[in-house]
């Protein structure tokens, strides 16, 4: 293997640790990190490779970061092999003090010699800061190694500082002729196992959202009764908010969001609702739901964007569902 796809493999494996954070991460991102020392070590292992004498993720927020937890678990008698080893991190290191001391400080104390990033930060306090401090001890840094994947897992988190509002996710279910209801009355599309589904994605965003007549018609609880996790927080786009008065409003009420710290937000309202964020061109995200069945007439299902790719298709219980992003 060479140091590319050495990196990678151990960047993987900082994703794979950092998805653990996703429920108490919150509203910090989830990390992974971990620590490889050159071959020969103690463990032995596959020439070129390394070992790994270390790793943690970020679990909680307001505990120690993926960084603290993985030097926190390296043995002592494995402390002489820091000045060798390369910390892998699939965010760069905080530099700054906030519920806890800057990440980059303990790196540097710790001597490593090598620091690989999956991806910059974009809170405003850290910004290259941390890996700029780095480089300046004399530590070689690495940065951008699996950047995508990096990003990718804290899509939320980068939209919120980055566009300085919420993620938005808009999802509705519909039949196969495209039609959202059945002459206006609710009409069961998802099946057991897709409405499942439905209630673990709920369980990874900030807020849930409908409009005034989805609430009022079908009265739902807008919960993750059947998964496990925390409720969004729920919200009603009625009167005060009006979608029918366009893009302002929609601003208005993401601003409010943003002010509030809510990092994402799902739109599940009726046509009307999840048009609006379409004609205004607030959305990150489309999962579209289609089951076999058809009806003679109905509420249409919204108009996908123009700009809408298809990036993710799976089927379940005979229903297709679609994923689109820009």
């Amino acid at each position: 293997m060479n140091q590319q796809e050495i990196d990678e493999m151990y960047m993987r494996r900082c994703l794979q640790l950092a998805r653990n954070g996703m429920q108490n991460a919150k509203p910090n991102p989830m990390v992974g990190a971990v620590i490889v020392v050159p071959n020969p070590s103690p463990r032995g292992g596959q020439e070129g490779v390394g070992s790994i004498i270390g790793e943690g993720y970020h679990v909680c927020c307001g505990e120690g970061h993926a960084e603290v937890n993985a030097f926190a678990s390296v043995r002592p008698e494995d402390e002489p092999l820091l000045k060798d080893a390369t910390i892998y991190v699939s965010l760069e290191p905080c530099a700054h003090y906030g519920k806890t001391p800057p990440c980059c400080d303990l790196i540097i104390k710790k001597g490593v010699k090598r620091c690989v990033v999956g991806c910059v930060d974009p809170f405003a306090k850290v910004q290259g800061r941390g890996i700029q401090k780095i480089r300046e001890a004399g530590i070689e840094v690495t940065v951008g190694v699996l950047e995508k994947e990096c990003k990718a897992l804290n899509k939320c988190f980068f939209t919120y500082h980055e566009k300085h509002r919420p993620f938005i996710l808009l999802k509705w279910a519909q039949t196969e002729n495209g039609f959202i209801d059945n002459q206006g009355k609710a009409l069961a599309i998802s099946t057991p196992y897709t409405k499942m589904l439905v209630h673990k994605l709920r369980s990874e965003y900030d807020a849930i959202l409908v409009g005034r007549v989805t609430d009022e018609r079908e009265h739902p609880q807008l919960n993750v009764r059947e998964w496990c996790g925390k409720n969004p927080k729920r919200m009603v786009l009625g009167s005060t908010l009006n979608p029918s008065r366009g893009e302002g409003s929609l601003n208005t009420l993401l601003t409010s969001l943003y002010q509030d710290g809510i990092q994402s937000i799902m739109v599940e309202g009726g046509r009307k609702t999840l048009q609006s964020f379409i004609d205004a061109g607030l959305w990150d995200e489309i999962r579209v739901e289609t089951a076999p069945m058809t009806v003679a007439e109905g509420t249409p299902a919204p108009q996908l964007p123009m700009d809408a790719r298809l990036y993710q298709q799976e089927e379940w219980e005979g229903n297709i569902l679609c994923w689109y992003s820009r």
